[in-house]
């Protein structure tokens, strides 16, 4: 597998023009489109993406090591299926709706005014994470590890919290509702 070190590919689309499977470190993605494209297998550390288009990419096997994605557009990927070991990403100003994280461990990942809509949390460990300004409409949190996590400038969310490990999770009176909901109360 070749070796890509710090290397910046600036308006690439790699929806034409095929980019090589290796281990990329150091490196940087500005304004590249990977939509659909296959990057199983690759391995992707201490890398940044900026501005990019990675929906429906196929990740099997994927390596994503102190990866930073910022305005990135993520929609309909499975990180389930990346490789665990050493899963370390954050998300600035990302778009991951209709993403899967299932059985994922992030624990003290930063998620920071992204669009989490729809996304499937089931069985996830964030714990100590942090999700800033986050829009978590229809995200799925059933027996997710959610200790420590700091909620209190996100919305939208509902967490059963009969079905979820939340102590010592953060939350702000605003969105009080989306983990009493489900006992039918009236909040005022």
């Amino acid at each position: 597998m070749e070796l890509f070190d710090n290397i910046e590919f600036e308006n690439k689309d790699f929806t034409s023009e095929s980019i090589e499977l290796g281990e990329y470190e150091d490196c940087s993605f500005v304004n590249c489109n990977f939509s659909q494209v296959d990057l199983s297998n690759f391995i992707f550390i201490n890398c940044t993406f900026i501005g990019a288009n990675l929906s429906l990419v196929k990740l099997i096997n994927t390596v994503f090591r102190e990866v930073v994605f910022k305005e990135c557009k993520m929609i309909g990927l499975f990180f389930d299926t990346v490789t665990p070991f050493g899963f370390s990403c954050s998300f600035d100003h990302c778009n991951v709706s209709s993403s899967s994280f299932y059985k994922v461990n992030m624990k003290n990942t930063q998620f920071s005014n992204s669009r989490l809509v729809d996304v499937d949390f089931t069985e996830c460990d964030l714990n100590g994470s942090v999700l800033q300004n986050c829009d978590l409409t229809n995200a799925v949190f059933d027996q997710s590890n959610l200790e420590k996590v700091d909620f209190r400038t996100s919305y939208n969310y509902v967490i059963d919290i009969d079905r979820n490990r939340i102590k010592k999770s953060q939350h702000s009176l605003q969105s009080i509702h989306g983990l009493l909901c489900k006992h039918d109360i009236i909040i005022d």
